[in-house]
């Protein structure tokens, strides 16, 4: 409902301000677009079950700017158009939100104002950015929040020592890893409902865990160490997390497109893009970086789209995604951006390029991060016809080292691929032949813990092969390589370490002639699916890359999406709503047993909630790999009970069904004898109800069905004839 503030406040707190209320027009005073004073729409069931919003009654997207030029009134309109023009960059300022007060002496203003934004966050934003600006040699800016005049009047004289708070513990946002059946959670979007499931294949379906319609507007993302479900809306973006998937935190940014957590998730990056006002301008885009647990902007980009369109692997409307790329592990320490002929690489805490000022590399083209390490990958290709080659440099932050670089003749395309640890980086190369009508593929292998970076060249067998995909094992130090041109192409396994020579690369094996277009490791390596998607209509093959052989093959006709669960234990495929027809997902075991399906209609999303790294050192890992058999054998003796278990319930369900049959039945039976007289007076008073009893008898008889009486004219002369 409304808040009432009486005339008398209205009046003091002018006089605080120093402000001539006579001089303010309450008529002009509307409405902002949207307000509905906390009185949510009847037909919007929506906003109904969403939690009541808490309103601040103060002026928290109000700022107030000092020391602006005094100016007469035929200058007015020129300082406030320079007003706007510098405070509109950091957020949208309200219709009729900037206000300076006028001299009613002079006419001339009194060298401060007032601007109303949208938000409290562009608001402290604003204050942040501008305070101190330096419009000229004489003014200097001085910004507050509105709201702060109000907290600084009612500072005491005295001070007085902080009340302690009792501890309440907050919602444990990590409840979901407790399961005591070890199970992993996953979300889906089908139709307008989401629902966050258990995986249970004992009991060969998933457990519902939490279930929302109109949860989100677009998709949901879960964060990268599984702590939050991200939801996207017209206003911006949402978290939420803990058993009850409350929401956590909100984020100010309207018409948000996209959205990336940063590796550690401390930060979220959200995007949005505006149509133009001049329709030969590009896109207008804005990007926030937040902070996910206080929901505060730390820095805003702003721009054309023209200026992030570099890098990146996909996006909308021009702009490649992610924008910013996340360096120096998981403690979230680095992001960076690419730009014509630079490298923008900005540190988290303060948010400012290293050293200001960006990394100039003419004609770069691509980079990436190392996963583990503060070390830039980047790709430079060749300039002047030729005659500068191109080449791969690997640079250490934040000193801006050279640690290594490798020069590359004839290239027509290059990628990077780093494996998970950061151990190796392998880069694909695509040369012109001699004649330069045809290309062949080679690969750079640098081995990044070596000293030096030593380098190796690997070719295919035969160099014209089209690479088709290309994978690292999780953690490990094997990749594998679909090769090949025709419908069926090869795939090879490749080792950066042998038992006989851990420094140089070394073929395990190739399999020939595979339906397969896509690779898929399971995060604990060893097992991997070879996939065929789109043409090969959903062919898999589960390979156990230890034992060099094929443990399952199987299919899922038109799968589209295809991803391991974070323990290597299950993988699921889906065919989301781009085909019209067998829609849901399949649950596989890794060594590719068909665990369950589920249909599922308008099916949009399937998405593995991960988990965060483990806490156990590699030496406890390699322990508990060598001591299985002791670990595992309570959970044999639960899976036997479960497997029990179900054989009771299957033999009760046979029961119930046999019991069901026997009734009706009997109920039949009961009718068929009610019924005994008035059959035996349809048969003529004959007894029994056995046909076979009875003799069949043929009887003839005619029956006139129409009679027609039609008179045909017969002329002689044609008789004659």
């Amino acid at each position: 409902m409304g808040i009432g503030i009486p005339m008398d406040e209205i009046y003091a707190k002018a006089a605080e301000l120093n402000l001539d209320f006579s001089q303010i027009d309450l008529d002009s005073i509307k409405l902002p677009p949207g307000e509905d004073f906390d009185i949510p729409s009847d037909d919007e069931e929506e906003l109904r079950q969403e939690e009541n919003l808490e309103f601040d009654a103060g002026y928290g997207n109000v700022i107030v700017v000092d020391h602006l030029p005094c100016v007469p009134p035929e200058k007015f309109e020129k300082l406030e158009g320079v007003i706007r023009k510098i405070f509109s960059q950091i957020g949208v300022i309200k219709e009729d939100g900037l206000w300076m007060p006028v001299d009613p002496a002079t006419q001339k203003t009194l060298g401060y104002g007032f601007i109303e934004y949208n938000t409290p966050q562009e608001a402290e934003l604003a204050k942040e950015k501008t305070h101190g600006y330096k419009l000229d040699k004489t003014h200097i800016f001085a910004v507050n929040l509105l709201d702060d005049f109000d907290r600084f009047m009612k500072v005491p004289d005295e001070w007085a020592p902080p009340e302690t708070q009792p501890y309440r513990p907050g919602e444990n946002l990590q409840q979901w890893l407790t399961d005591e059946k070890a199970r992993d959670q996953f979300v889906i979007r089908a139709g307008f409902d989401t629902v966050v499931l258990w995986n249970d294949p004992r009991q060969s379906k998933p457990d519902q865990a939490y279930k929302r319609q109109h949860w989100t507007e677009s998709f949901v993302q879960w964060s990268p160490r599984g702590t939050y479900l991200a939801t996207i809306h017209r206003q911006g973006a949402a978290v939420w997390g803990g058993a009850e998937f409350k929401r956590l935190m909100r984020y100010a940014h309207p018409e948000v497109k996209l959205i990336d957590f940063s590796p550690g998730e401390k930060f979220l990056v959200t995007y949005s893009n505006h149509e133009p006002s001049n329709p030969r301008e590009s896109l207008k885009v804005v990007l926030n970086i937040f902070d996910v647990r206080t929901g505060k902007v730390m820095r805003d980009f702003k721009g054309n789209a023209d200026e992030f369109a570099a890098g990146g692997t996909g996006g909308v409307s021009g702009i490649s995604w992610p924008v910013f790329r996340w360096g120096g592990g998981k403690e979230d320490k680095y992001f960076a951006r690419i730009g014509k002929n630079v490298i923008s690489v900005y540190e988290t805490e303060t948010f400012t390029l290293i050293d200001k000022k960006s990394i100039k590399v003419d004609n770069v083209l691509d980079f990436s991060w190392s996963p583990s390490d503060p070390i830039l990958a980047l790709f430079v290709p060749e300039l002047g016809g030729g005659n500068q080659p191109a080449r791969v440099s690997l640079m250490q932050l934040p000193g801006k080292e050279e640690l290594r670089q490798k020069n590359l003749f004839s290239v027509s395309d290059c990628r990077m691929y780093w494996q998970s640890n950061g151990e190796y980086l392998a880069v694909k190369v695509d040369r012109y032949t001699k004649t330069k009508k045809s290309t062949y593929t080679g690969f750079e292998l640098f081995r990044i813990k070596e000293r030096d970076i030593p380098i190796e060249v690997l070719e295919l067998e035969n160099k014209n092969d089209k690479i088709v995909a290309f994978a690292w094992e999780p953690k490990g130090h094997r990749f594998a390589v679909i090769h090949g041109d025709g419908p069926r192409p090869d795939i090879s396994f490749y080792s950066m370490r042998t038992s006989h020579n851990t420094g140089r690369v070394s073929k395990l094996t190739t399999l020939k002639g595979k339906q397969a277009n896509a690779l898929f490791w399971s995060p604990s390596g060893r097992f991997i699916l070879l996939a065929g998607l789109k043409g090969f209509n959903g062919q898999l093959e589960f390979f156990n890359v230890d034992e060099l052989e094929t443990m399952h093959t199987g299919e899922h006709f038109m799968a589209t999406d295809i991803e391991w669960d974070p323990t290597g234990r299950y993988v699921a495929t889906s065919v989301t709503s781009v085909h019209e027809m067998e829609n849901g997902f399949h649950i596989w075991s890794f060594n590719g047993k068909l665990l369950y399906r589920v249909p599922r209609d308008h099916f949009y999303q399937f998405l593995w909630r991960p988990r965060p790294a483990s806490l156990l050192t590699a030496e406890k890992e390699e322990e508990i790999a060598k001591n299985l058999k002791k670990y595992s054998k309570k959970y044999e003796a639960e899976d036997q009970d479960v497997s029990n278990l179900l054989s009771e319930q299957d033999r009760e369900k046979r029961k119930k069904l046999q019991e069901e049959w026997e009734a009706w039945v009997k109920k039949w039976k009961l009718l068929h004898e009610e019924e005994k007289v008035a059959r035996q007076n349809l048969r003529d008073g004959e007894a029994s109800d056995e046909e076979e009893e009875y003799e069949a008898k043929e009887v003839e008889f005619e029956e006139v069905i129409d009679t027609r009486e039609e008179i045909v004219h017969y002329e002689e002369d044609d008789a004659d004839n």
